[in-house]
Order: C-alpha cells, then sequence, then structure tokens
C-alpha cells in the first residue's frame, strides 16, 4: 500500500546527482558547506575542488562508468573525492573505514575499480591489500599538503579548473556503488543511479513535514560516509538545501557532545547505541543541546520506551525512520509532529513508495494490516541491482519492482510500520551488518576447526555481537580466546566475535545448509529468554 500519510511528490526531476552542489554552489558561494576540525570549507571552494579532482582523474584515464574507490573517515576530501569521482562521469564504490586488507581487496576486486582514494592513516592496510587486487594500478593519498603532486591535494593543484563533459543519463548510469550484505552472505555492490538517489532526495526534502533539512541547519556528521546513511541522508540533503555539515571521526561522546554544543547542531542523525549511550552518559547536563531541533534513529530499531527516554536526554522529539542501501536508503519515517508520532514505529512510507507485508512462508502473499511478515518495498528509489550478480538480484527483486527487504514487521491501517526482527541471518553490531557466512568462512581456515556456525546474541551497548559454535579437530584442543584473536587479525573491528561456544556438531538441513535458527533458539532457551 501507498501511504495514505503522503503526498505525492512526483514528477521527479532526472539530473545527475552532482547539479545538487553545482546548484547549491550558485546560490549560496561563501556559505560554509563543511566545518572539519579548525577548519571551514565553502560551497563554492566544495564545487571548485570537486572539479578538479574530476578533471585529475580524466587526467589518469578515468570514464565513464568506471569504478574509484574511496577509502577514508569522515572528513572534507570524503565530499570532494566523491563529487569529483561522478562529475567525471565515474561510479564512487565507499569502502568502510574499518576494513582490513582482506575486506579492502573484495570491495575493490568485486567492483573492479582501478583506482582507489585513500586517506594516509589507512595507506598501510591499502598497500597490504594491492597483492590480492591485480586491477587497482593507483592510490591516491589523501595528506594534509599538496606537496607531493601525485597526492590528493597535490593532483588538484596541477588539474585543469574545468571537470570533463559527460553526458548522464539519470535512469541507466551509476552514481555510486556502496556494498551491503542484502539478505545473504559476503557484501554485494549495491547498483544506484543518479535517478535513484535524486529521486529519494526529492522524496525526503518534498516533505512537507517539521522533519524536512533547511538551509538554516546545522548537521553533525559523526555516521561514516562510507555507509549509505551517512552519504544519502546526511551528506547530499545537506548539500542540496544548503546547510552546514560538522565532520566527526572516531566517536567519542565528550567530542560529540562538545561539537552538538559549540556548532550549535540543529539536527541530529544517530544510531540506537549512541541513544543508549546518551540516557547512560552521566555527563549530558554539562553541554547546551538547546539547538536540536530532532532526532532521527535509523540503522536498529529502537523501543519505545528507550524512545522516550533518549528524548528526555536530549530535550527534543526523537522519531525512527528506516531504510537500507537497496532502498538509496529512505523509505519510511515517522512523523516529529506530536499527534502523528507512533513511538517504536519508523512511520509509515516515504511519498509516491508502495509497501505491502506478505507471508514468511511463500512470500508472495499479501497479508492484511496488523499480520506480522516479510516487509516488501516498491519505489523510484529502490536500486537497479547487485552489480555483477544477477542470482543475487533475482533473489532480492521481483520482476514488477519489488524490493523484498528481509525484515520482518507489523503494519497498521494507517500504513505505520514496527520492525520486529530479520529474516535474514545478518547481525547487526552498532548498526553494522555482520555477515555471519564471512565469519564461518575464516574460522573454518583455522587449523583447529572442524565446521563452524555464528549468530548474533543481543547486547545491551551493541545491539547484538557474535557468537561462534565451533567443531573442534579431532585431538585439537584451542582456546576461545586463541580462536577469537584468529578472526580478529582478519576482520574490522565491529565483526569481531565476541563469544566462542565449543559444540560437537554444527546443525544442518539435508542439503548441507546451517540451521542457524536452531542455535538462536538454542541460544535463547540457554539465556533464559
Amino acid at each position: 500500500m501507498a501511504s495514505p500519510q503522503r503526498a505525492s511528490v512526483a514528477p521527479f526531476e532526472k539530473y545527475p546527482l552532482q547539479e545538487i552542489l553545482k546548484r547549491t554552489a550558485a546560490r549560496v558561494p561563501e556559505k560554509v558547506a563543511i566545518i572539519d576540525g579548525e577548519k571551514s570549507y565553502t560551497y563554492r571552494q566544495l564545487d571548485e575542488y570537486s572539479d578538479r579532482f574530476s578533471a585529475a582523474l580524466a587526467r589518469l584515464g578515468i570514464a565513464k562508468g568506471d569504478r574509484v574507490g574511496i577509502f577514508a573517515p569522515n572528513c572534507v576530501e570524503f565530499e570532494i573525492a566523491f563529487y569529483g569521482i561522478i562529475k567525471a562521469g565515474a561510479v564512487a564504490t565507499t569502502i568502510n573505514s574499518a576494513y582490513r586488507e582482506r575486506e579492502v581487496a573484495h570491495q575493490i576486486n568485486g567492483a573492479g575499480a582501478e583506482v582507489m582514494v585513500v586517506h594516509e592513516e589507512l595507506l598501510p592496510v591499502a598497500e597490504a591489500a594491492r597483492d590480492a587486487t591485480p586491477r587497482l594500478k593507483r592510490l591516491i593519498a589523501i595528506n594534509a599538503t599538496s606537496a607531493d603532486p601525485d597526492s590528493f591535494w597535490g593532483m588538484m593543484e596541477n588539474a585543469p579548473p574545468a571537470p570533463p563533459s559527460v553526458a548522464i543519463d539519470p535512469d541507466i548510469d551509476l552514481a555510486a556503488l556502496p556494498y551491503s550484505s542484502g539478505t545473504t552472505g559476503l557484501n554485494k555492490g549495491v547498483m544506484l543511479t543518479h535517478f535513484n538517489l535524486t529521486s529519494n532526495l526529492d522524496q525526503l526534502l518534498g516533505l512537507k513535514e517539521e522533519f524536512v533539512f533547511r538551509s538554516d541547519d546545522v548537521v553533525l556528521v559523526h555516521l561514516p560516509l562510507f555507509h549509505i546513511y551517512g552519504l544519502h541522508v546526511l551528506m547530499n540533503p545537506t548539500i542540496s538545501v544548503g546547510g552546514t555539515q560538522v565532520m566527526m571521526g572516531r566517536f567519542d561522546m565528550e567530542e560529540f557532545l562538545g561539537l552538538i554544543s559549540r556548532h550549535r547542531v540543529t539536527r541530529l542523525f544517530t544510531v540506537p547505541p549512541v541513544g543508549l549511550g546518551l540516557t547512560q552518559y552521566p555527563g549530558v547536563d554539562k553541554y547546551d543541546l538547546t539547538s536540536l531541533k530532532t532526532g532521527i534513529f535509523g540503522a536498529a530499531p529502537l523501543s519505545s520506551d528507550l524512545q522516550q527516554r533518549i528524548e528526555t536526554s536530549l530535550g527534543c522529539p526523537i522519531i525512527q525512520a528506516y531504510g537500507m542501501t537497496e532502498t538509496s536508503p529512505y523509505a519510511n519515517s515517522d512523523f516529529v509532529e506530536p499527534e502523528l508520532r507512533k513511538y517504536g514505529s519508523v512511520g509509515p512510507a516515504a511519498p509516491d513508495t508502495e509497501e505491502k507485508v506478505v507471508d514468511l512462508e511463500t512470500g508472495s502473499k499479501e497479508l492484511p494490516p496488523g499480520e506480522i511478515g516479510e516487509l516488501m518495498i516498491r519505489g523510484p528509489q529502490v536500486m537497479k541491482g547487485y552489480f555483477e550478480n544477477p542470482e543475487a538480484t533475482a533473489e532480492t527483486l521481483t520482476d514488477d519492482g519489488w524490493i523484498r527487504t528481509g525484515d520482518i514487521v507489523r503494519m497498521n491501517e494507517e500504513g505505520y510500520v514496527w520492525i520486529l526482527d530479520r529474516k535474514k541471518e545478518l547481525i547487526k553490531y552498532k548498526g553494522f551488518q555482520v555477515p555471519p557466512a564471512e565469519l564461518e568462512g575464516l574460522l573454518l581456515e583455522h587449523p583447529a576447526v572442524a565446521d563452524a556456525a555464528v549468530i548474533g546474541i543481543p547486547d545491551v551497548e551493541s545491539g547484538e555481537v557474535p557468537k561462534a559454535f565451533v567443531v573442534k579437530k579431532q585431538g585439537e584442543e584451542p582456546s576461545a580466546a586463541e580462536i577469537m584473536d584468529f578472526v580478529a587479525e582478519k576482520v574490522a573491528t565491529f565483526k569481531r566475535i565476541k563469544v566462542v561456544e565449543f559444540i560437537d556438531a554444527i546443525p544442518k538441513n539435508p542439503s548441507g545448509k546451517i540451521l542457524r535458527r536452531v542455535l538462536v533458539e538454542r541460544e535463547r532457551e540457554a539465556s533464559g529468554g
């Protein structure tokens, strides 16, 4: 059902995503676009720098449709690189800055990227991945200066000021190739066209609600820009309206609160673990947070109780929103308006977005309001498909354009949605997706492991943490710590296994598929849940 709560914002204008920066730079050239530490950058600078970076990429031979990686924490250079890449007609594949060499290589190889922009603090990881990425020809290092002509700033200094002329078909041409685990397995490239992303901006910014960004908004960018949430709920909407972004790298509660207070942040987009931390942190009262108009939570569900506790801590309305990389990401949001808000819900669908709930057994029977099933979504923001992966695309997208979200929900008669569980077996650690299959593959590389399975177990601070069930090889006696350390050396911090239990056999179906649900039920019984 399309949301009865939200009017259509169609017809959607079709244009290349980079136009939002061009238009804002023409409208408010000297407005501060980004505050990054002690430095600030105007819209004119952001536009001109990304023009130059685009020209520098063209000099390297980067052409329309080529993929270019960005491997960096939140910083102004990330945004310059992103816009420079799409101005060159290329496709930005954004890489988790916590990744280790194996994970970086998987994404670079999967995307077929020949160039990667790398922050200097991540160069050792990028260099270590090069042996496993034969197609990768060039690393462009983000250093503080332009002294090295082959560095990020050095290349821009020596590049012509005008970007190459590239014709973009917004319906077909990709702008971004973020990676997502989807419903199963290893990360896959999500093909997001220019139109997917610009229509999603229009759906978000076209709302006639308190929730909508305005030009005087100040947004704290503490969510990673490599993630679709940071990229297209914080960065691009703020640029589109001409607001100001405040960059934040590694999360620290004191710095987080200090930046909100110092820069008079008006809109806080964040995730449940941060909200939980705010309700428990004794020093919140020391900071002036009166500039905050709204807090918007996504990436994992918030209970009604926690949502209201966070509202008390921050002193502003807190709402929940929902989306996924495959929906660009915005698909649902609750209302800031108190008479329309429903605690615990992610609200009704975005404008021009259809949603239905289908049965969990066949996935084809639409259920009436109030019944529990899998959420399906259709709208202009739904991805083109998974990059060079027709099987995964066919599993996720129907022929008539619906996407299977893998999320188990309840929807009421008014179209409000409550996220209850995940049909998919991904583990959500602080909003990050952890695919069990990836960790299981790593565990099987340990010389003392005969078999293994991984599930998520509840954790108050993180939402879920990975737990491994391990079958030892005959005659081997590895310790739990040894197993955890083995995996920790090979994956990003958020994927580390936190608990190991040794068992005699991994439950599997006749075809050999791990029955993780059996382990989940066993865990619940053991913990009394």
